[in-house]
């Protein structure tokens, strides 16, 4: 089969690589029908992320299944559906306790340890809760967003929301724009949207922000202004880097919320000083969406109008390269490949 294959930084290829196949009962095997690229995977794609060269890449993808596992109950060979970016066991503590996102059997797609869904096909293990029906009021591509971040968004916003709060999102890519337009929808007092691409910046105005540019704005000045030299009351964190972070410690309020959904790779940018002075809330690391899909995909599917321009990049699987390139450039806001 032909799949988009991690080679380096700055160097994915489309190659040969062998079909996969059951191997354990609760696996199932799908042929995919659309795969997204993800912000995350930038971290790998620029050498920020350590890891290994190899494997397969994608962790957003739809397709029918071809083949199911003996323990697979919830689908049959032939069925749509969609999949949640990390399989969950829902066997172990951490499942059982609604922290799917650290599910001890849960290996993330796209990674030296778990192929990606960014190929012909992919094997899913934990199929009966990694994957998810289409419902048939929204588009199969359009549930590429629902894989990984929407639901990561919503999450990032819903642990950041408050009653008559300001809340500023730091980062208009995929993942913020989803956490602004939650912020909105759930009837946060003021969101404000903070980036420096303008697109995206056009992006958050329509979903209903006050939008902030970095490097032409005064963002602190303003945040304190805005709420009497108090601070935003939270921060939903999307950009994953030093300075994002160093930003939400800044215009955060004492007793505030940071939530911070962004992928880090580095230490952080405070002291426990700071954070103990300020008396900060602080939520970092991967969504659990298990337990939020549902509500988070009746969010989506009510406001799917706003996700209308969502999608700027429909390509051939075999053109993956230029995706990784022009979304890596900020020239998209979302790309899907097409198989």
């Amino acid at each position: 089969m032909q799949a988009v294959v991690f080679d380096g930084p700055f160097n994915i290829v489309v190659k040969e690589r062998p079909k996969p196949v059951i191997i354990d009962p609760t696996d199932a095997i799908l042929k995919v029908e659309i795969a997204g690229i993800c912000g995350s995977e930038l971290h790998m794609y620029r050498g920020h992320q350590e890891t290994t060269t190899g494997h397969i890449m994608g962790h957003e993808f739809v397709g029918v299944i071809e083949s199911v596992g003996s323990g697979v109950q919830r689908f049959k060979v032939g069925q749509k559906v969609m999949s949640i970016f990390s399989p969950m066991c829902m066997q172990c503590w951490f499942c059982q306790h609604g922290y799917t996102n650290r599910c001890v059997n849960g290996i993330p797609f796209g990674t030296k340890l778990l192929d990606g869904g960014q190929s012909e096909y992919v094997r899913v293990p934990y199929a009966d809760s990694t994957l998810e029906f289409i419902p048939p009021e929204v588009p199969d591509e359009m549930m590429i967003i629902m894989c990984d971040i929407f639901p990561t968004g919503y999450y990032g916003a819903m642990k950041a929301t408050l009653e008559e709060s300001v809340i500023v999102c730091l980062g208009c890519g995929p993942v913020g724009l989803c956490a602004v337009m939650t912020a909105v929808v759930l009837g946060v007092g003021t969101v404000y949207a903070v980036d420096s691409v303008e697109d995206r910046l056009e992006a958050a105005r329509e979903m209903g922000a006050k939008t902030l540019k970095l490097g032409t704005d005064d963002i602190p000045a303003i945040i304190k202004s805005v709420t009497d030299g108090r601070g935003a009351d939270a921060i939903v964190e999307s950009v994953g880097n030093k300075s994002g972070m160093r930003l939400a410690v800044d215009l955060v309020r004492p007793c505030g919320v940071i939530s911070s959904i962004g992928f880090h790779q580095s230490d952080l940018p405070y002291t426990g000083l700071e954070a103990y002075s300020k008396n900060l809330d602080i939520n970092m690391g991967r969504a659990a969406v298990r337990p939020v899909f549902g509500e988070s995909l009746k969010v989506f599917a009510d406001n799917l109008d706003k996700f209308s321009s969502f999608i700027t990049h429909r390509i051939p699987l075999s053109e993956a390269p230029k995706g990784y390139e022009v979304f890596e450039k900020h020239q998209a806001r979302k790309v899907i490949l097409l198989l």
